[in-house]
């Protein structure tokens, strides 16, 4: 994907020096004397401070939280604590809506960490200049191989050797055959994941920054509406999908 300049990209190059001589005693290491550009580090840098944000407000949003009272009583306008309740209050339904009441409430830390880690991200690529995790594979690529270890480990824990057994399929004669078709369908998913999250966020975030650039009152608020669609649209899918994977995989084996 073509590179684009963010602030991030200022301060990195102010550590450029520093940037490169770790990169390459990294590279010489593990790289066999190819060392990664020190542009690398700016997704890394991005998503630990969207983990960092999330983590404060997490904080704050809790805080609201202490007092019995306040924890009954909604507020009368849109806060913090409304916002955290409204959006994961609907991935929790959604996951309830999939998996039931129990299993959704067993998993809901991972489906909501996705979502609101993912949404945030992505709403980076709103604000010009500002660097976007999601835009990168590495960053999209680790998120979907958590889920991918997170659901298959679930699968196992719930169902054991089950689980195991049902990617066989029914017959023993079609054993061989559907289980290499299963083992490569659970290994797309985190590609698929991860692909079709960065190239969303890639072109969304390119295209905004190329308009603001040439023309930047007006013209831009358009696409700035169609960036939030694409925003909203690619954190539920994202977390419509590790919501299906985790309930296909704790289903019970007689399902």
């Amino acid at each position: 994907m073509p590179n684009h300049t963010t602030w991030l990209t200022f301060i990195l190059g102010a550590m450029k020096d520093n940037l490169d001589a770790n990169a390459e005693a990294i590279g010489n290491s593990l790289m066999n004397g190819h060392p990664p550009s020190w542009m690398s580090f700016e997704p890394i840098i991005a998503a630990i401070f969207v983990a960092a944000v999330v983590l404060i407000l997490a904080f704050l949003a809790r805080s609201r939280l202490v007092k019995l009272d306040e924890a009954v009583i909604p507020d009368d306008k849109l806060s913090l604590r409304t916002f955290m309740e409204v959006f994961l209050g609907y991935f929790y339904d959604l996951a309830k809506s999939m998996m039931g009441p129990e299993r959704a409430k067993k998993y809901f830390p991972i489906i909501g960490t996705s979502a609101i880690f993912v949404f945030f991200a992505n709403v980076m690529a709103l604000i010009p200049g500002m660097p976007v995790a999601t835009s990168n594979l590495n960053i999209t690529l680790g998120c979907a191989i958590v889920v991918f270890v997170l659901f298959n480990f679930y699968g196992i824990k719930t169902n054991g050797w089950g689980y195991i057994k049902h990617l066989a399929g029914p017959a023993w004669y079609l054993a061989p055959l559907v289980f290499v078709i299963e083992i490569i369908s659970l290994c797309v998913r985190p590609i698929t994941l991860a692909v079709r999250l960065m190239l969303n966020m890639s072109v969304d975030h390119l295209i905004l920054s190329i308009f603001v650039s040439l023309v930047a009152l007006v013209v831009p608020v358009p696409l700035m509406v169609l960036g939030c669609l694409i925003v909203l649209i690619q954190t539920l899918v994202f977390t419509l999908l590790t919501t299906i994977y985790i309930s296909l995989a704790t289903e019970h084996e007689h399902h």
